[in-house]
């Protein structure tokens, strides 16, 4: 039986993460027929049986400065990705994220070798800004895998690619962020609620956020003398996050790790959060939030003219109108922020609009099915050859 060749550029740990799902929803479905690996990727992939073509590290890369000054690697490992791959000469490229690099190579092996089909993982947000890019995927990419369902009509919009919703992994891990018995009934107790302050994990977030977070925290515990406040953490970034908290006027209770995350999640009354994809984590998680944003000038300039969006929360782009307050820049005041979320930690008319916008947020995200990685395999199977697919 001829092994399937899957070729795989992974640029980062959560691409590394969504390969290993789909290489195991792919072995399910071939049955006895073996695979073979190669590409870009880390985290379980060399394990798993991936043939490298060259360290993770070399393209692992985020923020302008980095890349500027990593760029003569970056393009040198963008030829040999492609190369690689070309002389791999794979059933299928999967290429996962990391849009910059990936997209550019999957350019490139289209050029080497036309005939390699080839899908990509986690659409670019192309209709938020760079809306241009959409139509510049069409001849190279075949098909794009989906996370959020609003993309497949926004790319169709934008003469991009066909790209099907095959769900968000995170709907797989419902289980584990929804309270138990025990935990709801803390939940419910809006005396002493738990409150969870999400200042993001980039570092540029953190120094913007977290000392407007922390005036906001210290309004909130003026009005709930109850309120406990906790931060997860990631762990790279811990240190930072505990110097910056130890100005708070009510110091948070930091953790970090994956399992302390989710037992504050299953606790949490409300949250404090950085715009960005933890917003619909929150969502999903039936955890009323308030949204903030704030970076430098320049960035709030550009983005002031490139995203053309009404919101930038995802809960709100998935139900197509606001449930979740935002507040970006000069709006993310503690006063503005500490009063909202005044309101959504209370029992009242704030607090159950979002937790009804998030069942129909949750309903929505469940039309793809239970498996984003097995509908990511028959969606990607489903564009090749019978006796390729087979």
């Amino acid at each position: 039986m001829r092994p399937f060749r899957l070729g795989v550029i992974a640029g980062e740990a959560s691409g590394d993460a969504l390969a290993l799902r789909f290489l195991a929803a792919l072995r399910e479905r071939l049955g006895d027929r073996p695979i073979e690996l190669c590409g870009v990727g880390d985290h379980g992939l060399p394990e798993a049986g991936l043939r490298p073509l060259f360290p993770q590290a070399d393209i692992a890369v985020m923020g302008f400065g980095p890349v500027i000054a990593r760029l003569p690697l970056l393009l040198r490992r963008m030829e040999d990705a492609a190369r690689g791959i070309a002389a791999f000469e794979p059933d299928l490229l999967l290429t996962i994220d990391s849009p910059d690099f990936c997209l550019r190579v999957a350019k490139k092996v289209r050029a080497r070798a036309p005939s390699i089909p080839i899908v990509h993982w986690v659409c670019p947000s192309v209709w938020a800004w760079r809306s241009g890019r959409a139509r510049r995927m069409a001849p190279h990419v075949d098909r794009i895998l989906a996370l959020l369902p609003f993309e497949p009509a926004a790319l169709a919009r934008l003469h991009g690619p066909e790209t099907i919703y095959v769900g968000h992994p995170l709907m797989e891990r419902l289980d584990e962020m929804r309270p138990d018995a025990d935990e709801q009934r803390r939940r419910d107790d809006a005396g002493r609620p738990l409150v969870l302050v999400l200042p993001g994990s980039r570092r540029s977030e953190i120094h913007h956020l977290m000392p407007v977070f922390g005036e906001a925290v210290a309004k909130v515990a003026a009005v709930v003398p109850g309120a406990r406040f906790v931060l997860p953490a990631v762990p790279r970034l811990q240190p930072m996050i505990a110097d910056a908290a130890a100005r708070w006027p009510v110091g948070p209770e930091i953790v970090t790790g994956d399992a302390a995350k989710l037992a504050a999640f299953r606790g949490a009354r409300a949250a404090l959060a950085a715009s960005g994809t933890v917003t619909l984590e929150l969502a999903l998680s039936q955890i009323p939030t308030v949204a903030a944003y704030r970076g430098a000038n320049w960035e709030a300039f550009l983005a002031r003219r490139l995203v053309k969006l009404p919101s930038v929360i995802l809960p709100n782009l998935i139900l197509g109108r606001s449930i979740v307050p935002e507040f970006i820049q000069e709006e993310a005041t503690a006063e503005a922020l500490s009063s909202h979320l005044l309101a959504v930690m209370a029992e009242g008319d704030k607090r159950r609009e979002q937790l009804d916008g998030f069942i129909e947020v949750e309903t929505i995200m469940r039309s793809a099915g239970p498996s984003p990685a097995a509908n990511a395999v028959a969606a990607a199977l489903a564009i090749l050859p019978s006796a390729q697919a087979g």
